[in-house]
């Protein structure tokens, strides 16, 4: 038994939303529910999404699924940081393999907009170990310009190829109305901002936002009653790594992604060459250009190069992030990996617009919970 995607859907994602965590995931609901054939009494379970933290509702599982009109049916929270609704659809699509279910709705969400900056970074922090690492400043940013200088010394890797990542962010933003950044950035503003982490500059890095994201996914049976594009998961890999950073083998990419996304392809039986569009999560632009060496799409030391020739643009070898990524969209965490996920499947129906690949059969989501801890890879294909 196939499961298939059968709706998507987001809210626009912004630096402050002014809505409560229940509003913004109900305008992601009803975004995904517009296009298909659906009832909310239909759906039998849900799966909520988000990191905790960031605001004050506990268990927002119950509160969400009473919000939406989902109540009795079972509800559920999933964490893993940055990729909780990745891994959201993990469960879900677990839950329709073993027949437990025939229709489930994922939606992860983060209202950030409540904590200032530095109390964001703090509780990023907390995502590495609180007893050796985050007391010494590795937050996020600090601990993705380690994988940078590791890369950069390495391989040879510059500022400017990172730069070159957040160009090309920039400009497909302009083309997504939901993304908070829709300005086009020059290498030269790339290169004059100011550090936060160095190598990374201020367009190396992506911001907080507020945001919601929904997935509806359906066994095969129930799946062409409600859409007459259904999108296939074909496979789907998930791994993690030390949380310690110092207990790495592997500083210049992310060991997790790696062997998600082997299992994935192995599960979808394709090879990096045969995926036609991908999102990748581009936290920071240095994630980027690894994704590139751990998915396949190039040799290890080779994603700068890569993104020197705009391979990674429409029309080169595997266009990447033309939504915007996370680098101009902005990351509401617990909605990212959905975001992803809408992404692809728009590409995959035609439905893209100004940056719809021709004849995109194959797409494929990569995103990343915390500093390298979780990989989650998702293959989807078109009928």
């Amino acid at each position: 038994m196939r499961v298939a995607i059968v709706g998507v859907g987001q809210t626009p994602f912004a630096r402050n939303s002014r809505m409560s965590i229940q509003e913004l995931c109900f305008e992601a609901f009803r975004d995904t529910l517009e296009d298909i054939n659906l009832s909310p009494k239909e759906i039998e379970a849900s799966i909520i999404c988000s990191a905790p933290e960031y605001d004050k509702q506990r268990s927002p599982a119950g509160l969400i699924s009473e919000y939406l009109g989902l109540t009795p049916r079972p509800t559920l929270c999933a964490e893993s940081l940055c990729s909780s609704s990745s891994t959201g659809v993990r469960v879900g699509y677990g839950f329709l393999k073993s027949r437990l279910h025939e229709i489930v709705v994922v939606i992860g969400f983060q209202k950030m907009s409540e904590i200032s900056s530095s109390e964001a970074q703090e509780r990023m922090g907390r995502g590495a170990d609180i007893q050796w690492e985050s007391p010494f400043g590795t937050m996020m940013p600090a601990g993705y310009a380690m994988f940078a200088r590791a890369h950069m010394h390495k391989y040879g890797t510059t500022d400017e190829q990172l730069a070159k990542v957040k160009v090309k962010s920039s400009k497909y933003a302009l083309s997504n109305p939901l993304a908070m950044f829709r300005r086009e950035v020059t290498l030269e503003d790339c290169l004059k901002a100011r550090d936060i982490a160095s190598p990374l500059k201020m367009y190396d890095c992506c911001a907080n936002a507020d945001g919601a994201s929904c997935v509806i996914m359906a066994s095969e049976e129930k799946a062409r009653k409600i859409t007459t594009v259904p999108i296939w998961i074909a496979g789907i890999g998930a791994a993690s790594d030390t949380l310690a950073t110092p207990n790495r083998t592997n500083i210049t990419g992310l060991d997790c992604a790696i062997q998600a996304g082997k299992q994935a392809y192995n599960m979808a039986g394709v090879e990096p060459k045969d995926i036609d569009v991908a999102e990748v999560h581009d936290c920071f632009t240095i994630a980027e250009i690894m994704a590139y060496e751990n998915l396949g799409f190039c040799k290890s030391g080779e994603g700068g190069k890569l993104i020197d020739e705009s391979q990674t643009y429409i029309g080169g070898k595997i266009p990447v992030n033309v939504d915007g990524g996370l680098l101009s969209k902005g990351h509401p965490i617990g909605a990212t990996g959905g975001s992803q996920i809408r992404t692809i499947v728009h590409q995959l129906q035609g439905r893209a617009g100004k940056t719809q690949i021709d004849g995109a059969e194959i797409g494929l989501i990569h995103n990343i919970g915390g500093v390298g801890l979780y990989g989650n890879v998702t293959i989807l294909k078109r009928e």
